[in-house]
């Protein structure tokens, strides 16, 4: 006989109860149409559609990105370690290598620690790779058709979130870091980038003084940079027309390669639409021996804030070395659909979300 307490009634409306499934139903279609558009786009520009394993001997290797282990039992082998992507990133740049030119995915993601109206446990991760493809060229045209897809099947004429707007009508915004800085923060970061680790992060911490941006003592330059990007910065971008914001500093290049005009840049981009962060693209890195020194940085800084740290793939860092020029994006699919049908958060426009799921001692008898 089941428990009373297995028997009890939820704290909140399930998603599946009828009403509440009613009310999300529009928006659930709406995905689907929105992901027939985005498909058919790919389709007309020469793009195959690829599915990617969501089980990785290493999820990413990014600092502040929280995965999911479990122990992978193989016949005849000892339990081992596996992870729930971050992102599909990793598996896609092997297809790369593999030979394929043109691929995208709409892969499930995995990110503990992260819910919010913009964040879930789970999510529909939208990649995408061109190999031979431009930076400010064919990566940007391509992540402006798919925003624009999305909301030509919806019809909606202004993207609002958290009180900000955007005339989806509106030409994007091309906009520089620097001069995002400049622009919302009031300080050039150039005297920031001089090569001197000490004396450009003293230099970063005198001018958040200055704009009252609180920092602590143990702040990293990338700490600080995060919290004027966050603070000061982000609430600002997709305000009135999307925004595409590139040239990132190089100590933020993640997987991208170095601007060839400026080695203080890379060549990295994000767009926002209403303050909100909708995709994150690179011209990609090819260099496994570079990747691999900023794996172990980031890894080293992982331990060190949170006591833990993810392998590094080697699989991966030879895939790179095969990889031919590319660029390629990711974006977050479920934040679009909430976008352009107005919804009021992600868990509105996913078919199926993630519950509340609470700690619990285990029943007796």
């Amino acid at each position: 006989m089941a428990s009373a307490a297995l028997m009890s009634a939820p704290a909140q409306t399930p998603w599946w109860d009828r009403t509440k499934h009613s009310d999300r139903r529009p928006l659930l279609l709406a995905r689907n149409r929105i992901k027939s558009a985005i498909r058919a786009y790919f389709a007309a520009e020469g793009f195959i559609e690829v599915e990617t394993a969501s089980l990785q001997v290493s999820p990413s290797n990014e600092t502040h990105l929280h995965a999911f282990r479990t122990t992978l039992h193989e016949p005849g082998a000892a339990p081992a370690n596996a992870y729930l992507h971050t992102s599909p990133e990793f598996a896609c740049k092997k297809l790369l290598a593999a030979g394929e030119e043109k691929i995208f995915t709409f892969a499930p993601a995995f990110r503990n620690g992260e819910r919010t109206a913009l964040h879930a446990p789970e999510f529909t991760m939208l990649e995408w790779y061109r190999a031979g493809g431009t930076f400010e060229g064919q990566l940007f045209d391509d992540t402006i058709a798919v925003l624009n897809a999305a909301f030509d099947v919806t019809g909606l004429a202004r993207a609002t979130f958290a009180g900000r707007s955007c005339d989806m009508g509106a030409e994007p915004e091309r906009l520089a870091v620097a001069d995002a800085f400049a622009r919302y923060a009031g300080f050039a970061l150039e005297p920031m980038l001089t090569g001197d680790a000490d004396r450009d992060r003293d230099a970063f911490r005198e001018a958040l003084d200055r704009i009252d941006v609180r920092h602590a003592a143990d702040d990293t330059w990338s700490d600080l940079f995060s919290r004027v990007l966050t603070e000061r910065i982000e609430p600002e971008l997709g305000n009135g027309r999307p925004t595409l914001l590139y040239r990132y500093p190089t100590s933020e290049a993640a997987l991208a390669t170095v601007s060839a005009d400026d080695p203080r840049f890379a060549d990295r981009f994000e767009l926002y639409v209403a303050g909100v962060e909708l995709a994150n693209g690179y011209n990609e890195l090819t260099d496994p021996e570079e990747q691999a020194r900023r794996f172990s940085a980031d890894m080293d800084e992982k331990a060190r804030r949170y006591g833990e740290r993810y392998p590094i793939d080697p699989d991966f860092l030879a895939a790179v070395a095969e990889m031919p020029p590319a660029v390629g994006c990711a974006l977050g699919f479920d934040r679009l659909v909430m976008l352009a049908t107005g919804a009021r958060g992600v868990n509105d426009v996913v078919w199926t979300p993630v519950p509340p799921i609470t700690a619990f001692e285990p029943q007796s008898g």
